[in-house]
């Protein structure tokens, strides 16, 4: 197999693996009813939990103005993708300690979903 071949092959693979990762906004804002009661995302205000407002590459524990356990605050976390699929799946397991009481989403597509959706509204 000649090299070019190989190498568009290897390209087509991952646009494939990529898209087919990729989560459904509209479909993530409907797993995020599980958690809105607690979270706002698209304004600055703080509920039970804090607001998700600006969430991506913000450091954990750092929203003004809402009580965090030390152990949020004290993670070392910054929001991303991966911190945020880690944590979705098992808050309790990724930052032992904290208040959060959700148990945490178990499907992968609910995961990839909602974070599409906070992607578009925590701008």
């Amino acid at each position: 197999m000649n090299i070019k071949v190989c190498l568009f092959a290897c390209a087509a693979i991952a646009v494939f693996v990529s898209s087919a990762a990729a989560g459904d906004a509209a479909l993530g804002q409907k797993v995020f009813n599980k958690c809105k009661a607690c979270h706002e995302v698209a304004e600055p205000k703080n509920r039970v939990g804090p607001s998700l407002k600006g969430l991506f590459g913000r450091s954990a524990g750092s929203v003004e103005g809402f009580a965090y356990s030390e152990a949020m605050k004290n993670s070392g976390i910054v929001w991303s993708e991966d911190t945020l699929k880690a944590y979705l799946a098992d808050p309790k397991t990724v930052v032992p300690g904290t208040k959060m009481s959700f148990t945490g989403l178990k499907k992968h597509e609910e995961i990839e979903n909602i974070l599409e959706y906070l992607e578009e509204a925590t701008k």
